[in-house]
């Protein structure tokens, strides 16, 4: 039994498969796992309280996981290890979940592939592996067009009292939140990015309202900005963008992915159907998709 997962810093997609019949495909989800916010004992709990009853662990002989967060040797290894506690006869590879948006969007051809979900990330890909990245710098100092950055945008004029059009009052009777909870939450409570993302479902409920469509608009300039167009050639190259916050904003992301001279490519939600075809391609041409991955086990 082979799995195969996309995890971002709120939500993890999995997909179970047969080894023997590649078609039969279950899907299922768990919480988001980010090394930089969670420890193997985390990570661990959280996978045997949430896998499904149905899972037979003792069954599986493979895990591909790719993650938030799953960048360095060291936060590879926290996931590693938790995933070899709940699989204990699996193989299992970890890698980045850029890698899994890049393989999910753009196959084995080369391009540019980015994440615009709880976090933000880019790069160019080789039709292998990631080429070039310039780093988002997280939640605290880029993330540009993120949830997390959106989040924060709102919050910060929320906390002012700055918001127009009726949505003080909306933001404060939907989510109730004061001054004082915001910090303890955003300085003193775990996974401070995951909340600040959860609030730009409040920008898409209301995007209707001009202020909304402008902040993302303006996220998606300073993503363009700081990170797009930093990438060299990258108007030869078309744009291709998985995560909540893209897919939500498709629309105003075509459009400011044009206004900055690149033509539109795929846009979705989820890389998971995609990266599981890779897989199960992969795997009948008996080619080696864990070629040069960041950490093996």
């Amino acid at each position: 039994m082979i799995l195969i997962a996309d995890g971002g810093s709120t939500k993890t997609t999995w997909c179970q498969l047969d080894s023997a019949d590649t078609d039969q495909r279950v899907h299922f989800s768990t919480e988001g796992y980010n090394p930089y916010f969670i420890s193997t004992e985390g990570i661990a709990a959280s996978l045997d309280a949430n896998l499904p009853d149905t899972l037979p662990r003792e069954q599986v002989t493979d895990v591909s996981y790719y993650g938030a967060g799953c960048s360095t040797p060291a936060n590879v290894e926290i996931v590693v290890r938790a995933m070899r506690q709940i699989f204990p006869k699996a193989k299992v590879y970890v890698s980045h979940d850029l890698l899994a948006a890049a393989r999910a969007l753009l196959g084995r051809n080369s391009g540019f592939a980015a994440i615009l979900g709880t976090g933000t990330n880019s790069c160019i890909y080789n039709g292998q592996q990631v080429a070039h990245n310039i780093d988002s710098l997280g939640y605290f100092l880029g993330d540009e067009g993120s949830g997390s950055w959106i989040g924060k945008r709102l919050l910060r004029d929320y906390m002012r009292g700055l918001l127009p059009d009726g949505l003080q009052a909306a933001f404060k009777e939907q989510y109730g939140f004061d001054n004082e909870e915001i910090f303890d939450r955003v300085y003193n409570k775990p996974l401070p990015n995951r909340f600040l993302a959860s609030f730009s479902k409040f920008a898409y409920d209301h995007n209707n309202v001009s202020y909304c469509r402008d902040i993302v608009v303006e996220g998606f300039e300073a993503f363009f900005k700081n990170l797009v167009t930093q990438y060299p050639g990258y108007q030869g190259l078309s744009f291709n963008c998985v995560g909540s916050v893209g897919y939500n904003f498709r629309d105003a992301l075509a459009q400011v992915a044009r206004t900055h001279g690149m033509q539109v490519g795929k846009i979705i939600r989820s890389p998971i159907d995609d990266l599981v075809d890779y897989h199960v391609e992969a795997l009948r041409d008996g080619i080696d998709f864990t070629a040069t991955p960041v950490l093996k086990g």
